[in-house]
């Protein structure tokens, strides 16, 4: 019995090494992206929230409300 060894040709023309090599490139092209977004010029914005710390105490300063007010929720229900 002989065995044939049969020649598909050169590696590049396999499907199976382009789709293990699929992730990687995947990780590294994401890798950029969130380099790229990270250097971007964007300050983060300064957050007010009219409170003091003292220590391990936050008093709260300003007489406003503690959640912005919402619209009311109408609804079908009726309560009996």
């Amino acid at each position: 019995m002989q065995l044939q060894e049969r020649d598909n040709g050169p590696w590049y023309r396999e499907p199976w090494p382009w789709l293990l090599m699929a992730g990687p490139f995947v990780a590294i092209v994401g890798c950029v992206i969130t380099i790229v977004l990270a250097f971007q010029n964007n300050p983060d914005r300064d957050v007010r929230l009219d409170a003091r710390k003292q220590g391990l105490v936050v008093t709260r300063e300003g007489t406003g409300p503690l959640v912005p007010h919402a619209p009311p929720i109408h609804t079908n229900v009726k309560r009996e």
